[in-house]
């Protein structure tokens, strides 16, 4: 059984920059495509970001260009997430998960593809 933890999420001001992490155990990472999902207060979750198996190939939702960079080391079996110019819009839950298919595509921004899910690690930009 995959088991996810992410960490790094905090408190932060607004202009300020985070990296959170997504540490795996229990499998090995490298045999999954990674996203991360985020909640804001009271909204449904959203996709983030998504990284296929050898971390060749990014996807990222079309509101956070730019500002959002996902990576993998599939040595230490950790994902991450870097934030920059954070908003106090960016303020939610943030959740990484993974899914067992073979490639990314598109369809890797649907909560539906992917198979484990971490806790969630808390994100709030102050203004």
């Amino acid at each position: 059984q995959l088991q996810l933890v992410e960490s790094g999420g905090g408190l932060v001001q607004a202009g300020g920059s985070l990296r959170l992490s997504c540490a795996a155990s229990g499998r090995t990472l490298n045999n999954y495509v990674m996203g991360w999902f985020r909640q804001p207060p009271s909204k449904e979750r959203e996709f983030v970001a998504a990284i296929s198996r050898d971390g060749v190939r990014k996807a990222y939702t079309d509101s956070e260009k730019g500002r959002f960079t996902i990576s993998r080391d599939n040595v230490k079996n950790t994902v991450y997430l870097q934030v920059n110019t954070l908003k106090s819009e960016d303020t939610a839950v943030y959740y990484c998960a993974a899914s067992r298919a073979s490639f990314l595509s598109s369809q890797f921004r649907r909560e539906s593809q992917y198979d484990y899910w971490g806790q969630g690690t808390q994100v709030t930009v102050s203004s």
